[in-house]
């Protein structure tokens, strides 16, 4: 009996009533399976009833869990204890296209940052070499979807969070990519070697690794792993690796002998051509390399790649002052590397900081930071981390109970009255958005509104 036909005879119970969910709901709706899907928030999945709790009276045979459930949730841990089968939707794809596209190759990504521009730069280039291929996973479409869709795609570009590798062990990656490690989602990974091995576990799924010489956590927790390593920086590359020449990025990992080397691309086709969009880059052609597509239809997808809103995304620049959006910037990491593409800032951050510390983002970055407008719950910590290493930077705190455009309109007019001719007005909030906005593009949008409305008139 086949995989999706046994699952016609099972009880299925879908963990979860977000995005995944409801792409999980709709696949087993789709061929008449029995499920039930469960969530602690009310949710309306279109027509579907949602359950809070676990019932006495039904017996479950699998449970599909969404990312983002801790494996020590009580719903998890009771489902282990009545001998329920419990696999992720990553996990539960795979089955699928093993079944329904066993051809179908899939290359995976992660990082604590740059993940979701790389693995859509890879699309990018898999476009641009006329393959069938998508960029899924934490991003866009769900792995389920992109597997069960009427597009039956050869490849799968797959970006990873943290969450999604940790419940995973069955896919067979044809290579993948790890950007760089920094402190991020220490609340639901509980510390920072957690968090850490959970994005690590993922070389234990392929062969080929693309790996940033750049990033010391990288480099350490990489060291015992026996695939093959392929190494990219911002340095001249050694045999073996990807790097910078001038204003050329270049292959000497995947040619023909020890002393060839290939262009990859060329500074100017990447769009910012700041550092960490640089290594975006590079591990994108890696990856795309590392199954065989050719260098020059590489840079062709690399070229035509234009990056998301919300990632340094420049929303004005008026009388000299340069008014910039990387909402996305939602931990340290991210935060940093905005604040090292400008001279002079004043920084917009703060709202939930899931357990990270700013004193190593204060540390590399004060001399780039003019003044700061703090903003949301854990805007505190910032500022301490402020006082006590950047004793000399302004700090502004700026709260609202009048809604957040409101707040944002006061950031912004803040703002106005300390930047100067040379100065980049930087949301870049080290900070989740949660607390007061329903994402992190609503509080991009929000800037935006608000530059757009008191600085461009």
């Amino acid at each position: 009996m086949s995989y999706i036909s046994d699952l016609k005879l099972k009880n299925i119970l879908i963990v979860g009533a977000g995005t995944t969910g409801k792409s999980l709901a709709r696949y087993l709706e789709s061929i008449g399976a029995n499920f039930a899907v469960i969530d602690e928030k009310s949710a309306n999945l279109a027509g579907i009833e949602v359950i809070n709790e676990l019932p006495d009276d039904e017996t479950f045979q699998l449970a599909i869990v969404s990312p983002g459930w801790r494996k020590d949730h009580a719903i998890i841990e009771s489902l282990y204890a009545k001998g329920v089968e419990v696999i992720s939707e990553l996990d539960f794809a795979w089955m699928l296209k093993t079944e329904l596209s066993p051809d179908q190759k899939w290359l995976a990504l992660t990082g604590t940052n740059g993940k979701t521009t790389s693995i859509q730069m890879l699309e990018s280039i898999l476009i641009a070499a006329g393959l069938s291929g998508i960029a899924c996973g934490n991003v866009g479409t769900t792995v389920i979807e992109a597997v069960t869709g009427d597009n039956k795609f050869e490849i799968l570009a797959l970006e990873l969070s943290s969450f999604q590798i940790a419940w995973s062990t069955l896919p067979e990656y044809e290579a993948v990519s790890i950007l760089n490690i920094a402190e991020d989602h220490i609340d639901w990974h509980g510390s920072f070697g957690e968090y850490a091995d959970a994005k690590f576990k993922l070389l234990s799924q392929s062969k080929i690794a693309v790996l940033n010489l750049n990033d010391p956590e990288v480099i350490l927790r990489s060291a015992g792993w026996n695939g093959r390593k392929i190494f990219f920086g911002l340095d001249t590359p050694q045999s073996g690796e990807i790097g910078l020449v001038e204003e050329l990025i270049i292959d000497r990992a995947f040619v023909n002998t020890a002393d060839a080397a290939e262009v990859i691309a060329e500074l100017s086709d990447i769009n910012p051509a700041v550092p960490h969009n640089v290594s975006n880059a590079m591990a994108a052609a890696g990856l795309a390399l590392a199954i065989g597509i050719a260098h020059p239809l590489i840079k062709s997808g690399i070229a035509n790649f234009k990056i998301d809103n919300h990632r340094l995304q420049s929303i004005l620049i008026k009388d000299g002052i340069a008014w910039v959006n990387d909402s996305k910037a939602t931990n340290p990491h991210a935060a940093s590397a905005a604040l090292l593409s400008h001279l002079s800032n004043i920084w917009i951050a703060g709202g939930l900081a899931k357990g990270a510390k700013m004193d190593d983002l204060i540390l590399r970055t004060s001399s780039r930071i003019k003044a700061a407008i703090i903003i949301g719950k854990d805007g505190e910590v910032i500022a301490k981390a402020l006082s006590k290493h950047a004793p000399d930077v302004p700090i502004h705190k700026i709260s609202s109970t009048t809604g957040a455009q409101d707040l944002m309109d006061q950031v912004v007019a803040c703002a106005t009255k300390l930047a100067t001719a040379g100065d980049t007005v930087l949301l870049a909030p080290a900070c989740a958005s949660m607390d007061q906005f329903s994402s992190y593009a609503e509080r991009g949008n929000f800037f935006a509104n608000s530059v757009s409305r008191l600085v461009g008139k």
